[in-house]
């Protein structure tokens, strides 16, 4: 991931409906383009809506996407981790149901 060069950017990330990202005045951070001649130049971003009367919002946006990428890989892995944990409940149950048949047999 690339890295930050803004003071501003420490805090989370703010994303609301339609994945809209959102400065510090809650307002919707619009994408930018670098425009000043050097190595960033033509690079997007994403800052405060009220520029230049800043809040200090400021994300690259490749950060935003791969940020998004890893919050979607997380929630997949929760989903299967919760699965997983249905899953053994389940078997639990079954082992229970074998062991309490399996005392039965013995008894007879």
């Amino acid at each position: 991931m690339a890295s930050q060069n803004s003071s501003g950017s420490g805090s989370s990330q703010n994303t609301g409906p339609e994945n809209h990202l959102y400065c510090y005045h809650n307002e919707i951070a619009p994408l930018r383009v670098v425009r000043f001649q050097g190595p960033k130049m033509g690079k997007r971003f994403y800052g405060c809506s009220f520029w230049p009367r800043t809040c200090g919002f400021f994300r690259w946006a490749d950060e935003v996407n791969d940020e998004r990428e890893m919050r979607f890989l997380l929630l997949e892995k929760d989903t299967k981790i919760a699965e997983l944990e249905h899953e053994i409940d389940m078997l639990q149950l079954k082992l229970k149901e074998v062991e309490t048949k399996n005392a039965e047999f013995k008894d007879l």
